[in-house]
C-alpha cells in the first residue's frame, strides 16, 4: 500500500511456462482470475493452447486471455499479440457454444491498436515455409502453422499492418495489404491469395472491432494508477521457447519471458509484481529440438499416456522426460521466480522411482550454464538424481500434509534445489485438485 501512495501503482501478477509449454499455465492463470479485476496477454498469438474446466465444460483458449472466463474480468489483448481476427471470432464463438463461460465477452475484451495482424497469407506461408525446411534440411521447426512467425517477421522488417491501419482509412489499408500479399507471393509462387476476399472479410470485422479497441498505453497507464485492481499476466508458450532464451531456431517468435510483460503491455518494470513460474513435475516437449531428459521407453510412453500428453493446438504427441532442474533453473535466472506452481504431479503415482535431472556434462565436466548452442545441447550428459516414488493414488489429495511422504519429499526436494518455493501442487484436471500451500 506505501508504494501504491508513493506512485508506483498497481503490481502485475505475471503467470509463465518453465519449460517448453503446456505445463498447465490455463490452470493457474484460472486459479488466479477468480478474483482478478483484469486478465492480459502481452505475446505470441493464437498458437497458444489453454484449456479451462469450469463446471464440467471444457472451454479451449488460443488468442483470447483465459481468466475471461470470469464475468467480472476485463481481458485485455497487449500490443505484443498478433491477432489473427478470424481466429479471435472464431474462439469466441466456439467456447459461447460450449457454455455459458464467455458470455457478453465483447464487452469485456480490449485490444491495443498498436497489435500486429496475423493474415491468412502469414499462415499460408507458415506453411510453405515449413515444407521448404522439410525438403531442404530435412527437418521443419515444428510451428502450429498459425502464422506467427511470418506476421514477427513482417513486423520486425517494418511492413506489418496494426489494428490501428485497419480502424484508420480503409483505402490506405488495403493498397498496404496488397503490397505486402505480393511481397510473399514474388517470394512463394506456389501461394494461393485470394486479395480481395480476404480484405471483404477485414471489412466486415471493423464495426465489431473499433468498440474493443484502445490505445493500448493509455489504458493500460490508467489501469495501473487508477483504483485498486488485481491484473494479472498470462503468458503463452514458454522460457524455453523464447526467442533469445528458449532452444533457438526451435522456438516461437516472441519473448515468453518476463520482459516480454513490459514491451508486450507497454508498461514499466517496477509494475511487475509476483511472477510465478508454472512447471510440470515431469517434462514434456512438443515438435523437434534438444531435449536432455527425453526418456525414449516405456518411461516416456508412461508419462505419454497417463499424463494424455498430446497438444491442445496441433494434436501432436508430446515428447516425455525426467524433470530437467538444469532448465528451470535457467529459466529463474532470466525470470526471477517469485514461487512456483508444480503441476500433474499425480502422473507420477505409479513410479517406484524418479529422476530428476541436476547437473549437465559435457566432454566429462559439469557446465555450470544452459548451452545456447543445439548440437551442445544434443550431446549434454545429465546428471540425475534418483528418488523413491511413493506408488499412492494423490488424485484426491487437498492438503500438503496429505501427501505421501515420498510425494512431500519430491518437493522439498525441487524447492532447495532451485531456492524457490512452490506455491500450488498440481494433482488433477479440476480447479479443487490445486492444493495451495501458502
Amino acid at each position: 500500500e506505501r508504494e501504491r501512495e508513493r506512485g508506483v501503482g498497481n503490481k502485475v501478477t505475471v503467470v509463465l511456462g518453465a519449460q517448453w509449454g503446456d505445463e498447465g499455465k490455463g490452470k493457474v492463470v484460472d486459479l488466479l482470475a477468480q478474483d482478478a479485476d483484469m486478465v492480459c496477454r502481452c505475446q505470441g498469438g493464437n498458437n497458444a493452447g489453454h484449456t479451462v474446466v469450469v463446471d464440467s465444460v471444457e472451454y479451449d483458449f488460443h488468442l483470447l486471455p483465459s481468466g475471461i472466463i470470469n464475468p467480472k474480468v476485463t481481458a485485455f489483448i497487449g500490443n505484443g499479440v498478433v491477432i489473427h481476427l478470424p481466429g479471435l471470432f472464431e474462439e469466441a464463438e466456439k467456447n459461447m457454444r460450449k457454455g455459458k463461460g464467455v458470455e457478453g465477452w465483447e464487452n469485456r475484451l480490449i485490444i491495443s491498436d498498436r497489435a500486429h495482424i496475423v493474415f491468412d497469407f502469414h499462415q499460408a506461408v507458415d506453411g510453405v515455409q515449413e515444407q521448404e525446411r522439410q525438403q531442404q534440411a530435412g527437418k521443419n521447426l515444428g510451428t502450429t502453422k498459425k502464422g506467427i512467425g511470418p506476421v514477427y517477421s513482417a513486423k520486425a522488417a517494418r511492413s506489418g499492418l496494426r489494428i490501428c491501419d485497419l480502424l484508420a482509412d480503409f483505402q490506405e489499408f488495403s493498397e498496404r495489404f496488397k503490397h505486402l500479399a505480393s511481397q510473399y507471393k514474388s517470394m512463394y509462387p506456389s501461394l494461393e491469395i485470394d486479395m480481395d476476399g480476404e480484405l471483404e472479410k477485414l471489412k466486415t470485422y471493423v464495426d465489431r472491432l473499433k468498440p474493443m479497441v484502445r490505445d493500448g498505453v493509455f489504458f493500460m497507464y490508467k489501469a495501473l494508477h487508477g483504483s485498486s485492481k488485481k491484473i494479472l499476466v498470462e503468458g503463452a508458450n514458454a522460457a524455453l521457447l523464447d526467442i533469445d532464451f528458449g532452444t533457438y531456431p526451435f522456438v516461437t517468435s516472441s519473448n515468453c519471458t518476463v520482459g516480454g510483460v513490459c514491451t508486450g503491455l507497454g508498461m514499466p518494470p517496477q509494475n511487475v509484481g509476483e511472477v510465478y513460474g508454472v512447471v510440470k513435475a515431469y517434462t514434456t516437449r512438443v515438435g523437434i529440438g534438444a531435449f536432455p531428459t527425453e526418456q525414449n521407453n516405456e518411461i516416456g510412453e508412461l508419462l505419454q499416456t497417463r499424463g494424455k500428453e498430446v497438444g491442445v493446438t496441433t494434436g501432436r504427441k508430446r515428447r516425455c522426460g525426467w524433470l530437467d532442474l538444469v532448465l528451470i533453473k535457467y529459466a529463474h535466472m532470466i525470470n526471477g521466480f517469485t514461487a512456483l506452481a508444480l503441476t500433474k504431479l499425480d502422473i507420477l503415482d505409479v513410479l517406484p522411482e524418479i529422476k530428476v535431472g541436476v547437473a549437465y556434462k559435457v566432454d566429462g565436466e559439469i557446465i555450470q550454464h544452459f548451452p545456447a548452442n543445439q548440437e551442445v545441447l544434443h550431446k549434454v550428459e545429465v546428471q540425475y538424481e534418483t528418488l523413491p516414488g511413493w506408488k499412492t493414488d494423490t488424485s484426491a489429495v487437498r492438503t500438503f500434509e496429505e501427501l505421501p511422504e515420498n510425494a512431500q519429499k519430491y518437493i522439498f526436494y525441487i524447492e532447495d534445489h532451485l531456492g524457490v518455493p512452490v506455491k500450488w501442487i498440481g494433482v488433477g484436471k479440476s480447479r479443487e485438485s490445486m492444493i495451495q500451500l501458502f
